[in-house]
């Protein structure tokens, strides 16, 4: 032979088309790949043409260094993909040469592309009617998703888990086209869990008469978490942090402790809520409750910038309110009587950037305006799980009551798919559900939780199945009307906006994300808990049944940072956040300054009992700096600032655009610009 050939390990021979690959392999790797022809002579099938693939194209060599090839290798595998009468016609020529040949299942991709990769049952991946190994298999996934968007590391991480754990990739292809294969969708599941509480029988409480006739008529005993309560002095006056999983019923704890204490003379309650459409949900069901026998009026974002005293009326017995409402009064000197009980719901509010740091401090100046009044008002906080209970109840001196139970187990699914391929997925998910029955003889009811009115609308009209929007859009009549047909389990499913999660009491065996946004910003671990946790009810189902729907790629906001598969795997793998309020010079000098307008000299009492860390010095001397204070006494500038609620910023803009004549539109539109930019 002119021409140098390889040392050969493992020759490897492969039809495509008439003719057949030729893979040598010394040490694993490929150190020649060809092209042979055979041709049919009296002896049998010879090699007609032998060809060697160069980097400028395939060299002609011998026919005869084909077989001083295959006589020098130690073994010769036939690709399993090779037709049984071309393998015949391999194996027959071979003989003749007295050299044997064994078939080996490969990678068909690999073969295809002239490398030599067997494949066992352990690594195969089926694709279409072959298997391939699980390189070829992977590249195959990352062209399939290169078609849906850009995938972050953890579903594609996820993704490439599954198409190992299945080992076929037209499942997982499937599944990216919307198909809902339980298997591959199922992320985990919540396994039920049940503390042992003795429940406290509504008959034993002692509570005013026009108060316990009205509970014994609705419950015959009480709840865990609200038996819990009851039981670590709830009666007695004591401040407690509630903390309890979504849909336990700790907002009747608040609840009996305000009307209990505003009927028997100890002073009225507030209720309060961070959102106006929960607070008008929370005065619908006050006034439906209780109107006979109190007063009950509501102070919400509108009611303070209007403040025409229509609606809202200090001396009611019961006040419903936004935290900014309230604390609007407070910043404004309003009398608000004598306070017997504050309800605090959705306290965990106290982590979130932007609004936590008003919260704190609204908590602060209402105690402070509760003492000055010289009454010892009962407090109660209401919180989702949250990370750190024991000291957020240590920071706000109040007795922790845990309560960790979850009635039924909770199956979590995760899937892919674009913002038009979800309506259909939800389509076929609240038809499957609507269409089984639990043991207790409820159908599967559907909650779809999306981030905006109007696209609550639009999965509502797609859905097959009779469906309702419900969000705080709505006049009260028409949210009443759907509450009552879901509860007749005549609508199989409810849409609604992420921002009522905490107000939604419908008694739902699944619940759908269609988004993981609340608004412009992304959920947080505890919001999606307490959303999810609003699958199944131990009376109605025998499990709930959660599903999260991804966009790859996605977000609904420029400001968000990340996309929604990213911050899917966070939410699901999440840990729940520790709650603390954390102070920069903004926030710190915003409370600083209202704690100055409502206490005076005594606003570092107040900055010294918030939750967070406030740096009172620094916070005055930028205040004074500013000539928002003259000592600790606002001036006119700081007054304004308050009651309006500006940071600091915002507060200069406004005052730099006034200073220069610009229109009042104009400095909105700046203020807005500004915000978007950050």
């Amino acid at each position: 032979m002119s021409e140098q050939l390889p040392q050969v390990e493992t020759l490897f021979l492969h039809e495509r088309d008439e003719d057949f690959t030729v893979v040598v392999e010394r040490d694993g790797k490929r150190v020649l790949q060809g092209v042979l022809e055979l041709k049919e002579t009296d002896a049998g099938p010879r090699p007609r043409r032998f060809r060697v693939k160069q980097k400028g194209g395939e060299e002609p060599r011998q026919p005869d260094q084909f077989v001083e090839l295959a006589r020098s290798a130690r073994r010769i595998r036939i690709s399993e993909q090779t037709r049984s009468s071309a393998r015949e016609r391999l194996q027959s020529m071979l003989s003749a040469y007295q050299l044997d040949a064994k078939q080996v299942r490969t990678c068909r991709y690999c073969a295809n592309a002239g490398r030599y990769s067997p494949v066992t049952s352990d690594t195969a991946v089926k694709a279409d009617r072959d298997w391939i190994c699980p390189d070829c298999a992977k590249r195959e996934l990352d062209r399939e998703l290169s078609y849906k968007g850009q995938f972050t590391g953890n579903a594609q991480e996820r993704l490439e888990d599954l198409l190992f754990e299945v080992q076929d990739l037209e499942r997982i292809t499937n599944l990216l086209q919307g198909n809902l294969d339980p298997d591959l969708t199922k992320f985990d599941t919540i396994s039920a869990t049940t503390d042992e509480i003795d429940p406290v029988p509504t008959d034993s409480l002692n509570l005013h008469p026009g108060l316990q006739e009205r509970v014994e008529g609705r419950f015959d005993e009480l709840l865990p978490v609200q038996s819990l309560s009851v039981q670590n002095g709830l009666f007695d006056g004591d401040d407690q942090l509630v903390v309890s999983a979504t849909a336990t019923g700790k907002t009747l704890v608040g609840e009996l402790a305000g009307v209990n204490n505003a009927l028997n003379g100890k002073g009225k309650m507030l209720f309060l809520v961070p959102l106006v459409a929960l607070a008008n949900q929370k005065h619908e069901d006050f006034e439906e409750r209780y109107g006979d026998v109190l007063d009950v009026t509501i102070r919400v974002g509108a009611s303070r910038i209007n403040d025409d005293g229509n609606r809202f009326d200090p001396n009611a017995d019961i006040i419903v309110g936004t935290y900014e409402g309230i604390d609007h009064a407070l910043r404004t000197g309003k009398d608000m009587g004598d306070i017997g009980t504050v309800v605090i719901d959705e306290v965990h509010t106290l982590k979130e950037e932007g609004r936590g740091h008003r919260l704190d401090g609204m908590i602060s100046r209402l105690k402070h305006y509760s003492e000055n009044r010289g009454s010892s008002a009962q407090w109660v906080y209401l919180s989702a799980t949250v990370g750190n209970p024991e000291f957020l109840a240590e920071r706000l001196r109040a007795t922790l009551i845990e309560f960790e139970e979850r009635p039924v187990p909770i199956e979590r699914h995760v899937t892919f798919a674009t913002g038009r391929e979800k309506v259909d997925i939800e389509k076929k998910l609240v038809r499957r559900e609507f269409d089984t029955k639990s043991s207790k003889g409820y159908r599967g009811q559907t909650i779809i939780f999306t981030n905006s009115r109007r696209r609550c609308h639009e999965i509502s009209r797609k859905l097959e199945y009779d469906s309702a929007p419900y969000h705080a859009g709505l006049d009260y009549k028409r949210r009443k009307t759907v509450e009552r047909k879901f509860g007749n389990q005549d609508l199989a499913a409810v849409v609604t906006t992420a921002a009522l999660a905490a107000g939604v009491d419908f008694p739902a065996s699944q619940v759908i994300f269609d988004t993981l946004a609340m608004g412009i910003e992304w959920l947080s671990v505890q919001e999606f808990e307490q959303m999810l946790g609003r699958a199944g009810r131990p009376d109605y189902h025998d499990e709930g049944k959660v599903y999260v729907l991804v966009e790859p790629d996605a977000s609904y906001h420029s400001s968000m940072e990340g996309t929604e598969d990213e911050t899917a795997f966070k939410l699901l793998k999440g840990e729940m956040e520790d709650v603390t309020t954390v102070y920069d010079t903004s926030s710190a000098a915003e409370e600083t300054l209202a704690n100055v307008v409502v206490a005076g000299k005594g606003a570092k009492k107040l900055n010294d009992r918030m939750i967070g860390e406030v740096p009172t010095t620094h916070a005055v001397g930028k205040l004074l700096e500013w000539e928002f204070i003259d000592g600790l006494s606002p001036t006119p500038l700081g007054r304004a600032v308050c009651r309006h609620f500006l940071a600091p910023d915002d507060a200069f803009r406004i005052l730099d655009g006034i200073r220069k004549d610009h229109h009042p539109y104009d400095i909105v539109a700046d203020m807005e610009l500004a915000e978007e930019e950050l």
